[in-house]
């Protein structure tokens, strides 16, 4: 079917265009597509294609507002590059904003059009009839075919019951709109120093017949649009304000404040098509709104960076969003500065600041800024300010925002008394003053403005640098106005740097508005990038640190920031249950190569509550056996009882070798230093002999053989007879020497009450000295093998006594020569050196030299001797005497000392009146052999067959030492 109204011909375009002041068919447009019908072209060529025939000399208001601006938007986006009227780019943001508000306006039309308000034929109304059109239906596909039942109710039920009255009879009122013009109001969101103000001017580049209205809140920013207006080329449409009945078709641009608004609603004239309302927020006022509403006519445009944060309240007003760019979106993309921040924690006067109620406004909350400015204007913490600033900041221009003006003026004169270039300002300065001082706070002559709340909003000033809010806010949207003053870009401008006072591990659900909640980040890090690109070189203004804290608070994005970031966190700022979280996290972690940093992380662990969870959880969970080993030593050098009896219970479940190191260790610790009280150290020892009664047992059947039998017959009875047993056994140990005797005991398994009975009364008997019972049930374990090569600990000046006892006996046999002493004695490696020194300085109890050490009791001598005697002998308790050997070129092969049991030295030296030998020192020094033998008393024991001694080369620094210590 043929269009029933064709195109108008080239001429009657032309004309349109001249009338209208915009372009109907663009660059690379086909008439019958851009004019099509119905389209909102075609409409507005028709429209102006009528006026002119009329005889309109100019579009007339109602053509103005309803096409103006569509037109002007679709000519200006349909440029590859839209640009202002001085050749500014605008940039992909702002061409959103642009196009966000065609995309609605086009909506609208149509919308309007479809409901027969437009030009466009529509096809004529069915009559109306008495039957409602039928509704769709609610129910399941497939039932709407299904009769209703008989009996039911035609309309939904309902859960409330209406009195009758009179007017129900008269039929129901129609229902009317609450706002009619909320379809023509938008807004947009752009970050502070996106550009706003570019965007509002190509509103205006896209308006050239319809008049603009530009709303804002302070009377200094209607100077700044001035400026911006006559520095994007859109002086000559700078007009004063039109009142009713004042026209003016070429598109005139004023400049207000929404007092003047209020005050001038009902008579402003209808020559303004546009009304774009600065930082929108500011805009949601009762008086202000209800203005806005009452005044159907033109297109209203809101424009904030805080809408996100009271997006509630702005839809309420401006109902459709056409863009959105915010903070961190701006930063991202590099439109604005990148942004850090410094935690400094308050004073302690001004940590009561939880103690400031809240005040409930009309958009949002906010401290009581009486209350907040009573508490934060004290002289000492405004000078503790100043000198902060000079400290970090000294040079950098920066604003910082007060509780309140006397509060302002207060800190602006402690920055001036430190030498700083600090002024403040406030709502009470004068206008030509505020002027000179914004001027010479561009110029540089001025480093810090201190304000109230003067300079949060609409402020701009590229070189600011510094926003520090003195005075905390609750208010996310005052936030964010008071950051955007630094988020302008600048030659030499790295960042914007912001700074709260707060504790740093303050969280997001903290009343105080901080920028990591303002922005929903996880860590804090100070000095770090929290939005924005990082762009490392020169320029950076503060130091960033090595550590970071979780500021959300929300559990599960907490925990994935200890999972994160371990072996950063600040422990000691976090609460202290999560101290010990991390201490338990640690501890399960660390590596070989990180147990020292873990450990200096927990440096302000005074109680060591942190430092005991660490050792624990490394000895229950950690995967290193090596680091299970080395926190079971830690455990056992802190002497914690508490820490000690859950080491000892988790060793339980350990492997067999590696529990067998950690009892080593466990009993080792006991055997040096006092742990607990002496029925605890009773009850650890006996539990640890139960975790390797394996190695007892071997020692005890070895030593005596009568062992097996009475071990078999312990097992392997029940009932009466093995209590009988278990007693047997106890009786057995009392007549054996204490290893042994202790010995017979751990390797015992009792499983019924009377035997166990019985052996927890020997086991207590016999623990009369813990620590003598530990160093009994240590010597037990089998020792590893020592390396020729491996390097032996160096010995100071009190040397190592009971190598010393051993050496003399044979090493000085000959003078000069090198000697190789037998490392195996039937097939077991004798105690090292070290071993010995450790058993006798422990035995004396004492760091003095030998010969100082007090007369001991006849029980510690005993303790002495066998401790010394470990030392030198194997498990048959022979003393090996080494044999020399003949040098290369020597002479005849003198005669060396051969190894003898014990019991046979003494008999040879009880023989020859006390003297050891002749083999001895090759010169029969009888003084010294008689030392070496009071060191090593002669002690009853078995007979054993000599080891023969396997000839090894002994250092000349041995020799000497030995000599040393005899002489």
């Amino acid at each position: 079917m043929a269009d029933p109204t064709p195109l108008p011909d080239a001429g009657a375009l032309r004309r349109a265009e001249r009338f209208t002041r915009e372009t109907f068919v663009h660059e690379g447009e086909l008439p019958e597509d851009a004019l099509a019908l119905g389209s909102a072209r075609r409409r507005a060529l028709d429209a102006a294609l009528a006026e002119l025939d009329a005889g309109a000399k100019a579009p007339s208001v109602a053509w103005r507002r309803e096409y103006s601006l569509l037109l002007g938007l679709e000519r200006l986006l349909s440029e590859e590059e839209p640009r202002l009227a001085d050749g500014t780019l605008l940039n992909p943001h702002q061409v959103d904003a642009l196009s966000g508000t065609l995309t609605a306006l086009m909506a609208e039309v149509q919308s309007r059009s479809a409901n027969g308000n437009g030009r466009v034929a529509v096809d004529p109304a069915p009559e109306a009839s008495d039957e409602p059109p039928p509704l769709a239906s609610a129910a399941i596909p497939g039932e709407e075919e299904l009769d209703e039942e008989e009996g039911e109710p035609d309309e939904e039920p309902q859960d409330w019951q209406d009195e009758p009255s009179d007017e129900d009879d008269d039929g129901q009122m129609a229902e009317q709109p609450e706002d009619p013009n909320a379809a023509k109001r938008f807004w947009f969101e752009h970050a502070t120093g996106a550009g706003k103000t570019v965007a509002a001017l190509g509103f205006v580049e896209a308006s050239r017949t319809g008049g603009v209205l530009i709303l804002t809140h302070r009377r200094n920013l209607v100077d700044q649009f001035h400026g911006e207006l006559r520095e994007r080329g859109y002086g000559r449409r700078i007009a004063a304000p039109l009142l009713a009945g004042q026209d003016s078709p070429a598109g005139p641009v004023t400049v207000e404040t929404y007092q003047w608004f209020v005050r001038n609603a009902g008579q402003i004239s209808d020559a303004y098509s546009i009304v774009i309302c600065d930082e929108a927020h500011t805009a949601l006022g009762e008086k202000t709104s209800a203005s806005i509403r009452r005044w159907d006519g033109p297109v209203f445009i809101g424009m904030t960076a805080t809408g996100a944060l009271i997006a509630r309240h702005v839809t309420d007003l401006f109902p459709t969003q056409t863009s959105r760019f915010d903070l961190a979106q701006a930063a991202r993309r590099g439109v604005i500065a990148p942004l850090r921040c410094i935690r400094i924690p308050p004073g302690p006067g001004v940590r009561t600041i939880a103690k400031v109620p809240l005040r409930r406004g009309e958009v949002d909350t906010e401290f009581d800024q009486d209350m907040l400015a009573e508490l934060l204007d004290q002289l000492p913490f405004n000078l503790a300010i100043a000198d902060l600033y000079k400290t970090r900041f000294n040079g950098v221009p920066g604003v910082v925002y007060t509780a309140g003006v006397r509060h302002a003026y207060n800190v602006a004169q402690a920055f001036r008394d430190v030498g700083l270039r600090a002024q403040a300002v406030s709502g009470e300065t004068p206008k030509r003053e505020l002027a000179r001082i914004l001027a010479e706070y561009e110029r540089g002559s001025i480093d810090v403005l201190i304000n109230a709340q003067l300079l949060a909003e609409g402020w701009n000033s590229p070189r600011a640098t510094v926003c520090m809010h003195l005075a905390p806010t609750a208010s996310k949207r005052i936030y964010q106005q008071r950051v955007g003053r630094v988020t302008r870009r600048h030659p030499g401008k790295e960042a914007g740097i912001v700074v709260d006072f707060v504790h740093p591990a303050t969280k997001h659900d903290d009343p105080v508005v901080t920028l990591h909640s303002l922005l929903d980040r996880d860590v804090y890090r100070g000095g770090a990038i929290v939005v924005g690109p990082v762009r490392r070189g020169r320029g950076r203004r503060v130091r960033v640190e090595r550590r970071v804290l979780p500021v959300t608070p929300e559990p599960e994005r907490r925990a994935e920031v200890f999972e994160r970031e371990l072996w950063r966190i600040a422990v000691e700022h976090l609460d202290y249950a999560e101290q010990h979280v991390w201490a338990a996290l640690a501890g399960a972690r660390v590596a070989p190569n990180g147990w020292r940093r873990a450990k200096a992380m927990l440096h302000f662990d005074r109680q060591g509550d942190l430092k005991r969870r660490f050792l624990i959880t490394a000895v229950e969970r950690n995967r290193n056996a090596q680091l299970r080993l080395r926190a079971l030593q830690e455990i056992a050098a802190a002497r914690d009882a508490e820490a000690f009896d859950q080491a000892i219970d988790m060793m339980a479940t350990w492997p067999r070798d590696e529990r067998r190191e950690g009892v080593k260790i466990m009993l080792q610790a006991l055997a040096e230093k006092r742990i607990g009280r002496r029925d605890q150290a009773n009850a650890w020892i006996w539990r640890m002999a139960e975790y390797t009664r394996e190695v007892h047992e071997e020692y005890a059947v070895q030593r005596w053989p009568e062992t097996k039998r009475l071990l078999g017959l312990l097992v392997n009875s029940s009932g009466g007879a093995h209590a009988r047993n278990a007693r047997r056994l106890v009786h057995a140990a009392r007549r054996q020497d204490r290893r042994l005797s202790a010995a017979l005991l751990a390797a015992a398994l009792a499983h019924t009450p009377e035997a166990e009975e019985a052996l927890r009364g020997a086991r207590t008997r016999m623990a009369r000295k813990p620590s003598a019972l530990a160093r009994e049930l240590l010597r037990n374990f089998p020792r590893g093998r020592r390396g020729r090569g491996s390097r032996r600990r160096r010995k100071g000046k009190e040397g190592v006594v009971a190598e010393g006892a051993a050496v003399v006996v044979g090493a000085e046999a000959l003078d000069g020569e090198e000697l190789e002493l037998d490392d195996e004695l039937d097939g077991d490696e004798g105690p090292s050196p070290e071993v010995a020194e450790e058993a006798y300085d422990e035995a004396l109890d004492a760091d003095e030299p030998v010969e100082e050490a007090p007369p001991l009791p006849a029980g510690d001598r005993e303790d002495v001797e066998e401790a010394v005697a470990e030392a030198l002998e194997h498990d048959a308790e022979t003393l090996v005497v080494a044999r020399p050997r003949r040098r290369r070129g020597a002479g005849r092969r003198r005669a060396g000392a051969s190894a003898r049991p014990r019991g046979a030295a003494a008999a040879s030296a009880e023989a020859n009146g006390g003297a050891p030998p002749e083999a001895v020192n090759g010169s029969g020094d009888a003084a010294e052999a008689q030392i070496a033998l009071e060191l090593v008393p002669a002690l009853e024991a078995p007979d054993a067959p000599a080891a023969r001694p396997r000839r090894r080369r002994a250092p000349r620094r041995r020799r000497a030492v030995a000599r040393a210590e005899v002489e």
